[in-house]
């Protein structure tokens, strides 16, 4: 049996998505709810060590209020899937780990229900784990629990966790379960960095860099000079999407699907040799690009 331990802030979103998603399931599960709309724990450390130690499942499962699981027999799979995961310390629905370009996961996330990383059809090992969804064995837990006197806010609590569970001898996985998460997960307060900080400096001794869903942090590197670099790369990601977007609305209302000469396709991802091709084509067609427009909107009025 698994253990759901949910901390909600909002009873309308706990009520609409993990409450929803969870009520159809068949299988036997335990459900914690800890309110704290009236704030009263000061950390997701705290809350879920409070609910944890409540848990009477086998494994427990620490969830945010605004997942969706998205099947019916979501609980049941898992488990199964968890009985064979060998040294298992801790499990996630997404995650980052060493030699790991981009985030592994078969979730989707935010408004636009976009896949949030590269898909995987295996357990698969990892450094740390996101915090949307992460499931503990009872036995592990009741060993170790989450460390409220670093992790003292909202953030990062997980990733602490799948740092000090490894330095233990356990492995850190993220399993193949599709799951959609409300949220887009980029919630990079100055609390977050704070709470970084203070887990680079627990665990530098241990690790030279540590890699996580929203970033790669060295550890012997001055975190200032990281944040104005991973700032940067967020705002290179969010001017690719910006500029992707305006190039196939271009190109849609000119009724060109693909441009061979240019390699310019519409796709969900688009490399910067393929972005610049495009800008340098879209900026020097300029001209041509607004007569076909024109001649188009006339044609179909």
């Amino acid at each position: 049996m698994i253990s759901i331990v949910c901390v909600y802030n909002n009873k309308d979103i706990f009520n609409s998505w993990l409450l929803k998603s969870l009520a159809s399931h068949t299988v036997e599960f335990e459900l914690i709810r800890i309110d704290n709309t009236k704030d009263a724990f000061k950390s997701m450390a705290q809350a879920l060590n409070y609910g944890g130690k409540k848990a009477k499942g086998k494994y427990i499962m620490f969830v945010h209020q605004d997942m969706d699981l998205g099947s019916n027999s979501w609980l049941e799979e898992i488990e199964k899937i968890l009985d064979k995961l060998p040294n298992l310390g801790i499990a996630g629905v997404a995650g980052k780990g060493k030699n790991k370009k981009d985030i592994i996961t078969n979730i989707k996330h935010g408004a636009s229900s976009v896949l949030a990383g590269t898909k995987i059809k295996n357990s698969t090992k990892v450094q740390t784990l996101d915090e949307c969804l992460v499931i503990v064995p009872k036995l592990v837990f009741d060993m170790f629990q989450f460390d409220k006197k670093v992790c003292d806010d909202w953030h990062l609590y997980a990733v602490d966790y799948c740092l000090s569970i490894k330095k233990m001898g356990f492995d850190v996985y993220v399993v193949p379960m599709f799951a959609y998460h409300r949220s887009s997960g980029y919630s990079m307060s100055e609390r977050y960095y704070s709470t970084l900080k203070k887990v680079i400096k627990k665990h530098k001794r241990n690790y030279e860099c540590i890699y996580t869903t929203t970033g790669n942090w060295n550890t012997s590197c001055p975190l200032t000079l990281q944040m104005i670099y991973q700032v940067g790369k967020l705002l290179i990601r969010i001017i690719k999407n910006k500029v992707r977007k305006w190039i196939e609305m271009m190109l849609e209302l000119c009724h060109i699907q693909k441009y061979n000469r240019y390699k310019v396709i519409k796709t969900d991802s688009l490399n910067i040799k393929c972005l610049l091709r495009a800008l340098a084509f879209s900026f020097f067609g300029y001209r041509k690009i607004k007569k076909k427009c024109r001649l188009s909107i006339e044609k179909n009025r």
